[in-house]
């Protein structure tokens, strides 16, 4: 969902540059609305990340999308049909399809959040677009979400036959914190000097707690990158520093080959595919090999079970997800986190009634202890690749209290672990001020330490 505590927006209009032929710079501007309890916009983060948690984790197959999105997410706009329509979109690597709120009869049930009216959403219209086309059920296209299966995606059309005008089933999409149904179009996707033609897009008529589109930068057929054809995209995620203060950063999409080059300064560490062949619907996953989580110093050793995933079921794993905000960890490997922290910071009270409040844990009251020195963070990658987290990207101070909390989550259950999908989704969070590279041409994840906010 689009935050109602943060919400970076992309503006595509007059802001968009392109550095070259082959390169498409977006401009990112920060829009944030605040809430006057603390405990609120850090509880609300974390309950929508562990909800996100749990739609990636028990991703089903199936013959319509899953998407999600959570609060704390950061949102594009995009330009569609002609003339160009405008519409918002959370940007999301955990997902594939791309859709938008559409038609002047678009309904959003439980859509009242914060500064949102869900009578004056934007939404897009059809009539009003001269290059807007129903998806045929025999279009290939309509197979990236139905199937190849001709026969299942045209139930009333002779096979024998090419006169079939049947339209693309409509999709229902179940996600975390809701649902949204609609039909497929194929329409123009129009950059300020390129356009994309034929672009599959989702025109969604009905949702629940959805009140923007979403813009799916994932593995699968139909997302934005998959469809563009590009080499490799970037983004630097400015911070989530709960305060009212503009920003800029930028997201780069390339359209052209850049080889084996790589960019000055980015660790990167190779991609791998989810080797299970049961659950197909965890291929749109960007996963990477999470060797050690290192605690001031001190390794926190991750089961093989929860480190690599399974042939068999592909359960486990590490996955990037932009559309998280809090990191999540299934809980044996988040308890030896969190136990490490709780030994290396033994001489700190715990906060437990800002647990409760918050949704978060472990916290600790730091209140008279002046220069404190916490733990160092590292995650490292396959091919010695170092996350090395800023403070702020895994503690944040709670309001104007002396009580910081971590801001890495787990489920709270009691009963066994049942492991489900990705054990580690790692969140925007912990992205936070770090250049970060999907090079699709090369198979590998790049990230460096960056400011990203521009003029800084």
């Amino acid at each position: 969902m689009p935050s109602p505590c943060i919400i970076l927006v992309l503006s595509l209009l007059s802001l968009l540059s392109f550095t070259s032929s082959n390169t498409i710079t977006l401009p990112l501007s920060h829009s944030f609305t605040k809430h006057p309890d603390p405990f609120h916009s850090l509880k609300l983060a974390a309950s929508s990340s562990l909800t996100r948690a749990h739609h990636l984790k028990h991703h089903p197959l199936l013959t319509t999308p899953l998407s999600a999105k959570s609060y704390g997410g950061y949102s594009i706009d995009l330009n569609f049909g002609t003339p160009p329509q405008t519409s918002p979109f959370v940007f999301d690597t955990g997902s594939s399809l791309v859709w938008f709120p559409c038609t002047s009869r678009y309904l959003c049930s439980r859509c009242n959040f914060p500064n949102i009216d869900p009578t004056k959403m934007p939404t897009f219209i059809p009539k009003n677009s001269s290059s807007a086309k129903l998806l045929g059920c025999k279009n290939p296209k309509c197979g990236f979400i139905f199937g190849p299966d001709e026969q299942s995606r045209c139930p009333k059309c002779n096979p024998q036959s090419q006169n079939c005008t049947q339209t693309c089933p409509a999709y229902i999409i179940q996600y975390g914190l809701g649902s949204t149904a609609g039909f497929l179009l194929l329409e123009n996707l129009d950059f300020p000097g390129k356009i994309v033609p034929d672009f599959l897009v989702g025109c969604s008529i009905l949702s629940t707690r959805q009140p923007s589109g979403i813009a799916g930068f994932g593995r699968g057929k139909e997302s934005l990158p998959s469809q563009m054809g590009l080499k490799r995209f970037s983004y630097c995620l400015i911070s989530h520093s709960f305060d009212d203060a503009p920003e800029n950063s930028d997201l780069i999409l390339h359209t052209g080959s850049t080889g084996d080059s790589k960019t000055n300064g980015v660790s990167y560490t190779p991609f791998r595919r989810n080797p299970s062949v049961n659950n197909s619907a965890f291929l749109e996953y960007y996963y990477v090999n999470l060797r050690k989580v290192v605690v001031g110093g001190k390794r926190v050793k991750i089961p093989l079970k929860f480190s690599e995933p399974s042939v068999v079921d592909g359960n486990g794993g590490t996955i990037v997800d932009s559309g998280s905000t809090f990191t999540f960890m299934e809980r044996p490997v988040y308890e030896l986190l969190a136990q490490e922290f709780e030994k290396q910071l033994a001489n700190l009270d715990r906060a437990k009634d800002v647990e409760a409040q918050s949704g978060l844990r472990p916290c600790f009251n730091v209140s008279g202890v002046g220069n404190m020195t916490f733990p160092e963070l590292v995650f490292q990658f396959k091919g010695g690749a170092k996350m090395t987290l800023p403070l702020p990207n895994y503690f944040s101070l709670i309001g104007d209290s002396e009580v910081v909390c971590l801001t890495i989550i787990s489920d709270g259950g009691l009963g066994p672990v049942k492991t489900s999908g990705p054990a580690v989704i790692l969140g925007n969070y912990q992205q936070q001020n770090f250049y970060v590279e999907y090079d699709l041409e090369n198979e590998r994840f790049g990230f460096r330490p960056q400011i990203c906010k521009k003029g800084a």
